[in-house]
Order: structure tokens, then C-alpha cells, then sequence
């Protein structure tokens, strides 16, 4: 059996900083030894993932195989911070159109982020990456997208990897924004366009951008109000029994749209 890409990268990265498997299991709080992750017997938990980018400056996407950059740039827009289970496994963390202004300041705070509502979708769609989901407000992205729904991103690494003309959740220093991305070709902004004509396009510095997460789904409609008052807490922890049916009913919504995209 084929070992997976984030097998050899979590073992490259522990010979490339000279940790035995029993060192590396000890600073990562992953038991007695990483040899079962290196065999593909056990995955890396959320924990480890996020402990190996604070102490060293890993990047979560390039040990995953969704990028080429080992290290988190200086410029980097990739997650500040990660959202994890009880056993350590990723969360994705709705960000309520409220929550939003509180969101680009708290990007280091681990304890605001714990505080918000988070849920885990097993869903193939959002694997191999970190996703967040996000509340939209206001109607600058009329006719796609309306006040109420919900978008899910996938987080990137650099603004090398922007797509031009797609639809990105941008954090900026102050503020969320969910637009249509164009980069300039100096590199050094961004053009951030709405589908409402009303609105202008404007440019930011890409120096502004803290992260951006690549829109890759969205719910709307009667699917965007099983968001209307979201859950609080991991799964399996402090969820009471209606907070537990809403999950359900999103995983169940989210994977009825997956069937769909897979047979157009």
C-alpha cells in the first residue's frame, strides 16, 4: 500500500529537525511514537498540524500536498489559527456575518476562536485542506450571492495562488469581505471586485491581506437557515440534542450538494 503525501512530508519534517519517533511524539503530545502516522496506520491529528507550524513555521497546506512552499512565508495568507476536536482533529469554524468584525482581530487569539461554533464535515469535498465557513452580508455580491447565505472556503497559502476573476473570502486588517479577486501585476495589490454593479472595484495593498479562503461552495435559501442560529461547541462535547440535529441537517444538506456537483 502506497503511503499518503502528508506520511512522508510529517517524516521528512521530523528527520529534517533530528527528532527520533519518540522525541517527535513527545513535542508533538502525539503518545510514544510517530511510527504508526509514518506507516499511514494513524493520521496526524489537527494538534500536531498546528503545533508544527507555531514551533516551526510549517505549512499546513504544503504537508497536506496541497502546496509547494514548505515554509509559511512572511507574507503568508494562510490560517492564523487552526480549530480543533477533542481528539485533535480539524474543525470548520462558522464565521456569523456578527462575528465577522470581531474576526480579523482576534486572528492569534486561540481561545476567541474555541468560543465559536465549529463542526466537523467528513465529506470529500473538504478534505486535503482547511475550510471555514462565512456569513454573507449585505447584497455588493447580488445576483450569486445574497445577505443570509453561507460560503465555505478553502484556505490558500500565497497570493500567487489566486485565481483571477474568483470568488475569495478576503480578511483584511479591519474587516471580511467576500469578492471577486483580480491580481495586479506587480504584485503588489489586489483588485477586489463586487457582482453588483453598484459597487466599484477598489484595490488593496497585498501587505492588508491576512488570509484568504477560495470559495468553494456555498448554501442559500432554506440551506443557509439551518445557520440562522449556529451551534456552539465541538461535536460530542457540549452540543445538546437540538445543536447535534442541526449538524446532522447541515451534513446531510452539504452532502446532497455534493451528489449534484459530482454528476454535472
Amino acid at each position: 500500500m502506497s503511503l499518503s503525501v502528508e506520511c512522508h512530508r510529517f517524516r521528512e519534517v521530523r528527520k529534517d529537525l533530528k527528532y527520533t519517533q519518540a522525541e517527535f511524539a513527545q513535542m508533538l503530545d502525539l503518545g510514544q511514537s510517530t511510527a504508526d502516522i509514518e506507516r499511514g496506520k494513524t493520521k496526524i491529528s489537527g494538534k500536531a498540524v498546528m503545533l508544527l507550524q507555531k514551533l516551526y513555521g510549517i505549512n499546513p497546506l504544503w504537508l497536506f500536498g496541497e502546496s509547494l512552499e514548505k515554509y509559511k512565508a512572511q507574507n503568508s495568507v494562510m490560517p492564523k489559527t487552526l480549530v480543533l476536536d477533542r481528539e485533535g482533529q480539524e474543525n470548520i469554524m462558522l464565521v456569523s456575518a456578527k462575528a465577522a468584525a470581531g474576526y480579523p482581530l482576534n486572528l492569534g487569539d486561540q481561545q476567541w476562536f474555541d468560543q465559536q461554533p465549529l463542526f466537523n464535515m467528513p465529506l470529500p469535498m473538504f478534505r486535503g485542506g482547511s475550510y471555514r465557513g462565512f456569513e454573507i452580508e449585505g447584497d455588493s455580491m447580488e445576483p450569486g450571492f445574497h445577505a443570509g447565505d453561507w460560503v465555505f472556503g478553502r484556505a490558500i497559502d500565497s497570493l500567487m495562488d489566486v485565481q483571477n476573476q474568483s470568488v475569495y473570502v478576503v480578511v483584511l486588517h479591519d474587516s471580511v469581505l467576500i469578492k471577486r479577486v483580480i491580481k495586479e501585476v506587480n504584485g503588489q495589490r489586489i483588485s477586489l471586485h463586487s457582482d453588483n454593479r453598484r459597487y466599484p472595484p477598489f484595490m488593496v495593498s497585498t501587505a492588508d491581506v491576512q488570509e484568504l479562503w477560495k470559495v468553494v461552495t456555498k448554501l442559500e435559501g432554506e440551506d443557509a437557515s439551518l445557520f440562522s442560529s449556529p451551534v456552539s461547541g465541538n461535536i460530542g462535547q457540549t452540543n445538546t440534542v437540538k445543536e447535534n440535529t442541526d449538524i446532522q441537517s447541515i451534513e446531510h444538506r452539504l452532502r446532497e450538494l455534493e451528489a449534484r456537483m459530482n454528476r454535472t
